[in-house]
């Protein structure tokens, strides 16, 4: 499987692909969206000069306080609409450092989860039978991003990409793609080192103007 479909929530029940599936969210449709961005470094600092203001910076944190509730709050309805069990028996534990973790009936469970936030929108992604890591981001064209690439995403992705016809859409897919890797293996972003073990998945969303992937272990059983 090289793509998976992420369907809007709410909805009708998921069906697992492979034992994947995830959903995505509008976070502007009540109070407290949108929800926040998970950008390049370059992007970072734009936000950061254009959000300098502390009552800025507290209305920001309110609202990715927001989507992360009202994501994790679908996510237990999707995973509930899946295994056919109250919403009530699941729960998301999770600390800073470590993916989260699906609690079934408040014991541990094999099922994966991760979430990313982008623009006005959550995503919360599924594995049924391990880990999973997820990322999302709006398409854009990035100024530096040779410079960003170089850094983060090496030499064989930047070379692709100064070959690529549509740039932006493939820098953002490499950068998603890389993300994911890094959230499944629980690393931080850093410097270029080498290719993560494991799979990618490319998503297919139900709103154009972004892209991401999924990331799973090679032997996904």
């Amino acid at each position: 499987m090289n793509t998976l479909a992420v369907q809007r929530w709410p909805g009708p029940a998921p069906a697992p692909q492979d034992g994947l599936f995830a959903i995505l969210i509008d976070t502007s449709v009540a109070p407290g969206a949108p929800a926040a961005t998970s950008s390049p470094p370059a992007l970072l600092r734009q936000m950061d000069a254009a959000n300098a203001s502390s009552t800025r910076t507290g209305d920001a944190g309110a609202q990715r306080d927001d989507a992360r509730r009202r994501i994790r709050l679908a996510a237990r309805e999707a995973l509930a609409a899946v295994l056919r069990v109250p919403v009530d028996a699941i729960a998301i534990a999770s600390s800073p450092g470590t993916p989260p973790r699906i609690l079934l009936a408040g014991a541990e469970s094999r099922i994966g989860c991760s979430f990313t936030y982008e623009d006005h929108h959550a995503l919360a992604a599924f594995n049924l039978q391990g880990p999973v890591g997820v990322d999302m981001m709006r398409i854009q064209d990035i100024p530096d991003w040779q410079t960003v690439a170089r850094d983060y995403l090496g030499s064989t992705a930047t070379t692709a990409l100064q070959a690529a016809a549509d740039r932006p859409r493939a820098f953002t897919k490499a950068w998603t793609r890389r993300e994911a890797a890094l959230k499944y293996h629980a690393q931080q972003l850093g410097e270029w080192q080498a290719d993560l073990p494991g799979r990618s998945i490319s998503l297919i969303l139900p709103v154009a103007e972004l892209t991401g992937h999924i990331h799973i272990g090679d032997n996904n059983a």
